[in-house]
């Protein structure tokens, strides 16, 4: 049974929604200097998720994931927000490392059926009393 909205990482963040068809690890499936999607049996291989509001129904994989997250923020080329279908503490790991070490907040929530749509333009608000919006723009 899927966890309940909820924040992991709080944050402000607008961008164009990327959703994903499968789970994916940051580490080996996605390309940091590029901001793409490079797991070649991953559905959505080429896509581009740098600056956009990934949503996605959980992460997968190493922890190293975090890592490859993390500096793919300090590159600027990470997805802006995450917006997971379940938990994963991996991805908001991730999140805690770039606000930590780089300033760079990267809200990350759990919404299990967030009806969102690949373009749309949405914001992400995740606030410390555990409300979560996503508002199209």
């Amino acid at each position: 049974m899927a966890d309940a909205t909820r924040v992991l990482v709080t944050g402000t963040a607008s961008g164009p929604v990327v959703v994903l068809d499968e789970p994916l690890s940051f580490w080996g499936g996605f390309d940091p200097t590029t901001g793409r999607l490079v797991d070649t049996h991953h559905p959505q291989v080429g896509a581009a998720l740098g600056g956009s509001v990934l949503v996605m129904p959980a992460g997968r994989g190493s922890s190293s994931s975090s890592y490859v997250l993390a500096e793919a923020a300090r590159a600027g080329t990470a997805p802006v927000a995450v917006v997971l279908g379940e938990p994963d503490p991996i991805v908001a790991l991730g999140a805690i490392v770039a606000e930590e070490l780089y300033g760079i907040g990267l809200p990350v929530v759990v919404v299990p059926t967030p009806g969102l749509v690949t373009g749309r333009h949405v914001t992400v608000r995740a606030d410390p009393d555990g409300t979560v919006e996503l508002a199209a723009d």
